[in-house]
């Protein structure tokens, strides 16, 4: 489902200035590892990394 919404994001050229982040997070209750993942502006990739 993903990969259509980026695909349609580069066909209308809105995105341009988009991109998708995948990052690993580890749960402290049960200690297994989740994967978040948004389309986000490309200005806010650091922001969305360094936060938990």
């Amino acid at each position: 489902m993903a990969k259509k919404v980026v695909a349609t994001l580069k066909q209308k050229g809105a995105g341009k200035g988009v991109a998708k982040v995948i990052k690993m997070v580890k749960s402290e209750k049960t200690g297994a590892y989740t994967f978040q993942e948004e389309i986000i502006p490309s200005e806010e990739i650091k922001d969305f990394l360094a936060k938990k």
